[in-house]
Parts: structure tokens; sequence; C-alpha cells
């Protein structure tokens, strides 16, 4: 036996020892672990969390925020007094993302830490809770020395929403950073009051571009009439960076005086500001808006031609039948999109046929804007293909895109979430779901499928349903409408 052999061999009883995983792949595997959804032990992630490397007490609470699993909120807030504050400003994001009223006082006694980046994060997640009882401690911290913690305070005390957060949001109006002053004017933009109105308009003459920005998302929530000659003033101006903001605005106040300017901007070489101008003149819907929206609808720009397209929907008539047509063979999916709408919306029962095609294109955002036009257009043609998509689908929790779409015409779209809701409605539309076996069977079964949590969540609805004036109805509502009791009770 030669020596080399000899060392090659292990001796009885003794094992080779293997060589523990670096940080970087254990890491990874707690990256992998959150990537794959829920997860039955948590043990592995909650050890994690008192690791002695930092980067992996770090990941392992990115990693459970990723989950939003509450079975971590515990472990996570006591990682709130961790060393290193890179691992506390991650627990203080996962609790936000969990959002959970108990992490409440946690979260508020790390509006105290020495970090900066750690009070930003506590703060953005007090946010996301949105409850009252924070309002005090928000206010309290709303002169924090750092401009990020500042501005994240602004946006939760704009969530809370209470009679302290509005006090301290008047305050940081007149802050130096133009960030703070953004979210200001938003967080007060959430109230209807008229005195606070009249504050935020104020702030269209404000120097900061992002400030005036915000100012005119503001007078365009409320349709702020008072509004109106200021951003006139702004769209005249040569400077460009507002006026999408300050077109749309003055759509939705349904300003007539703004016509000019609105037809002017329709025209405008820049392709983004045509689309927010074609936008904005089919929300002020004046009889000479629809001659700007069909000859747009063959602009050289797709966005454009996809505004035009859902102008028309509401100023067009039954003559435009045959252009929304054409738009149906569009090279893109946005101007697909908006021509199907807006043939729903003019309840064009001849397009019904045509619709149906669009329930098996690729691109989500179609084939949910086909089941809303033909539940619109009560399309008894469409019940079978509906019913099997409702079969198909299954509501999801939260509202992120899917994966991006290859090719050119690819959008990122949250349109596949929205697809389980639109069934629903369509169907209910379909005769109330009374008059047929099929549609009233396919609908207590997709009822049956969901949670009481589930039932009470908002509905997550195509565009034409989305209106600033009106809250969205639960998916409960949406059953109730479908399937009458008096009809669901005496199904047997």
């Amino acid at each position: 036996m030669t020596p080399s052999t000899a060392r090659s061999r292990t001796p009885a009883g003794r094992r080779k020892r293997r060589p523990s995983p670096l940080p970087s792949e254990r890491a990874a595997e707690l990256r992998a672990a959150a990537s794959r959804g829920r997860v039955r032990d948590l043990g592995p992630l909650l050890v994690a969390l008192n690791d002695p490397v930092p980067g992996i007490r770090q990941t392992a609470a990115i990693a459970l925020g990723i989950l939003k699993d509450p079975r971590g909120r515990s472990v996570l807030a006591a990682s709130l007094s961790d060393p290193e504050a890179g691992v506390r400003a991650a627990a203080a994001e996962a609790l936000g993302a969990i959002g959970r009223g108990e992490s409440r006082a946690a979260l508020e006694s790390a509006l105290d830490d020495p970090d900066a980046h750690v009070r930003a994060r506590a703060a953005q997640a007090l946010a996301a809770l949105a409850l009252p009882d924070s309002a005090a401690a928000l206010a309290a911290h709303a002169s924090d020395p750092s401009a990020e913690a500042r501005q994240s305070i602004a946006v939760a005390l704009g969530r809370v929403g209470s009679d302290p957060a509005i006090a301290a949001l008047r305050g940081l109006l007149r802050d130096p950073i133009d960030r703070v002053r953004r979210e200001a004017v938003l967080g007060l933009g959430r109230s209807a009051d008229p005195r606070l109105l009249a504050e935020v308009r104020t702030h269209l003459t404000d120097p900061a571009r992002r400030v005036r920005v915000a100012a005119a998302v503001v007078a365009g929530r409320h349709r702020d009439r008072a509004s109106v000659p200021l951003l006139l003033a702004r769209l005249r101006a040569p400077e460009s960076w507002e006026k999408p903001a300050v077109l749309i605005a003055l759509g939705r106040i349904g300003a007539p005086e703004a016509f000019p300017d609105l037809r002017e901007a329709a025209e405008h070489p820049a392709h983004w500001l045509r689309v927010c101008a074609v936008t904005a003149l089919g929300d002020l819907a004046v009889p000479e808006s629809r001659a700007i929206a069909l000859a747009h609808l063959s602009d050289p720009y797709w966005s454009v031609r996809g505004a035009a397209a859902i102008a028309l929907g509401t100023v067009g008539q039954p003559d435009d039948l045959g252009p929304l047509l054409q738009r149906l063979a569009d090279e893109h999916p946005w101007p697909r999109r908006g021509a199907t709408y807006a043939l729903g919306r003019l309840g064009l029962a001849e397009a019904a046929p045509r619709i149906r095609e669009e329930l098996t294109d690729p691109a989500p955002e179609i084939r949910l804007a086909a089941v809303w036009a033909l539940g619109r257009l009560g399309d008894d043609g469409a019940r079978e293909e509906l019913v099997r998509l409702l079969y198909e689908s299954r509501p999801r929790d939260g509202p992120g895109p899917g994966p991006e779409p290859a090719g050119e015409a690819g959008l990122i779209s949250d349109a596949e979430s929205r697809l389980f809701d639109a069934l629903v409605q369509a169907l209910g539309r379909l005769g109330r779901g009374a008059p047929d076996p099929l549609v009233r069977r396919a609908l207590s079964d997709a009822r049956d499928r969901l949670s009481e949590d589930e039932l009470d969540r908002p509905a997550r609805l195509p565009l034409p349903e989305m209106g600033l004036d009106r809250p969205a109805p639960t998916i409960r509502a949406l059953f109730e409408t479908a399937l009458p009791a008096s009809v669901d009770d005496g199904d047997g």
C-alpha cells in the first residue's frame, strides 16, 4: 500500500465532515424559501434572525417580510433592537408588510432609533398600518432632523388622517425639503375639507416642480374648480415637466374653459403630452372632444391610440363602431384594450362576437377588458366561455404585477390578479345569475372557494369600474348582486 493510498482512507468510525455553507449560500437559501411563498415551518427563518452574521439576520427579516406571515411578528419586533442598523431597518419593513396592529408600539419606539434610515422604515411601516392611534407618535417626530425620515413620516401622517396628523402635515408644508412638502400636500389632499384644499391650492405656485405636481393631483382628485386659473397658468408656462399632471387635473375637474388649451396640447410633438391631453378631453366630455379622439386613433404612438380609444368610450357615438373594431387589430395591446373598453361602455352589442375572440388574447389586459365588456353588454353568447374562465381563475392576494410579457409590445400588468373579480361581476350581469343554472352553479362554486376574509376584501375591478367618488364593492357584495338570496337559497 502506497503512502498516498493510506492517506486517502478515512479511519473506521470517522466520517468526513461536510464544510459549513458560506454566509452567501445560507442567505441564498433564505431568499429561495421566501420565493416559494407560504412555508409551513418558519423555524429556520426565525433561527436565522439570531445568526451571528448580520447579513444572514437581515436576509431573514427581508424573507419574513416577503412571506407576510404573522407568525414572525414577535421575533421581528425583537429584531428592532438588533445592534446592526440594516437588520433593524429590514425588521421594520417586514412588520409593515405583515400589517398587524400589534406591531404599532414597537414601530413607534423605532421612531427614536439613532439611525435615520431605520426611523424612515419604521414610519413607512406605520404608514402601511394606517392606524389613527399612531398619529400622536408620528406628529411628535415630524421635526426629525433627517429629511428621509420626515418624508416617510409625512406619508404616514397622510394615511392616518386624524386631527393631530393634519396639524403636523400643515407644519410640514413649510419644510425646506421639496420631497417632504410634496408628501405633506398629498397627505392633506386626502381630506375634502375646503380649508385644507385652499391651503394645498397655494402650492400650485410652489418653487419646486414636484410639489406643484402634487398640488395638481389633489386639485384633480377633488375637482377643485377654484384651481382652474392656476392650472391653466401652469399649462401655458414653457416648462413641460408638470404638464401631464395639470392636463389630467383639468380633465377631471371638467372645466370647459380649458378646452382650447387641451385641444392644443393634443397636437403637441411630445407623445406623452398627447396621451394626457386626449385622456383629459375624454374626461371633459364635451362634444368637440369626439373628433379629436377619432383623429388620434391612428396616432403613430400606441399610447396615444390607447388613450384615444378610452376617450371614445366617454365621448363616442354608435357610428364609431367601425373605427373601434379596427383598433381591435392593432399591433399593440394597449389600443386593443382601450377599444374593447370603449365598445362595452358605448353598449355596442354588435361588437360582442368580435370581443369574444379577445378572451383568448395572450395579453392579460385584453382578456380582462373583454370580460368586462361582455358582462356590460350582457352577451349571452359568452356564458360558457366566461364560466370556463371562472373555474380556471383564482383570486390573488396582492396587487403586484405578474411577469413581464416578452417582446416590444409587452407590458407589466396586474390584470391577471383582477380577472377573478371581473368574472364574478360579468357573470352576475348576465341575467344576475338566476336564469341560467350553469352560471348560477359556477358562481356558487366560486364563492365556496373563498374564506370569509377573502369575501370581505375590496374587489379589484377593471378600469371603467374604478371611480374617484365611489369605493370599490367587496367580493361579497359582487356575489350578493350576482346571486340574490331568494334564488341562491333555493338552489338544490
